[in-house]
């Protein structure tokens, strides 16, 4: 990592309670020449991996839905958010990790995953990288009824609906998720379930 921009770096740990907050402090080449103290605080919680489950055929999609406090302690009425099933990489392995977490949170168990695009999710704040993903499913690949790993207090509830609904949903604000917007949205440009097999 090099930015002739940057000089005299600090690095302050402020809180590794569940992930990691640090502050840092540098020195930024302005455009007039002139170096000026910045400070940013930035929470590292690893990266991460969504997918969006699609079945051509039936035309539907596999999302889940679950609460999340944060969205609750901001306005989310019920703390319910409807997503793409995700997780934090395991080991660094993004394809792994993603077709790990779709059999605990959705109980289908997939062998093919296709990377579509990568994106820092919130670059003023969080590292993370997140690696989306799109990943074909039948039937007969349901293998549990999911609801997420039992040592991770995970309650979720697995939706299998029809892509036209779920663009509605994202419409009318019942899907507020951005990694969940940014696959349909993707799919949608793509013209993932009008294109032939």
């Amino acid at each position: 990592m090099k930015n002739d921009k940057l000089r005299n770096i600090k690095k302050e740990l402020l809180s590794d309670n569940w992930y990691t907050l640090n502050k840092y402090s540098f020195e930024y080449l302005k455009e007039d020449g002139t170096w000026e103290i910045q400070h940013r605080e930035a929470y590292d919680r690893g990266n991460g991996a969504v997918i969006l489950l699609y079945n051509k055929g039936k035309r539907t999609v596999v999302l889940t839905r679950q609460f999340r406090m944060p969205t609750y302690v901001n306005g989310n009425e019920d703390g319910m958010m409807i997503e793409a099933c995700a997780g934090i990489l395991e080991k660094g392995n993004a394809e792994e990790t993603i077709k790990m977490e779709v059999e605990e949170e959705t109980g289908y168990q997939i062998e093919k995953v296709q990377k579509v695009f990568e994106s820092y999710m919130s670059p003023g704040s969080v590292t993370e990288i997140l690696y989306f993903f799109i990943g074909e499913y039948e039937s007969k690949m349901k293998v549990s009824e999911g609801g997420g790993a039992d040592d991770e207090t995970e309650n979720i509830e697995v939706l299998e609906m029809t892509f036209e609904d779920a663009l509605q949903m994202m419409t009318n604000g019942q899907i507020k998720d951005a990694k969940t917007i940014m696959l349909l949205q993707w799919a949608q440009i793509q013209q993932l379930f009008d294109c032939l097999p």
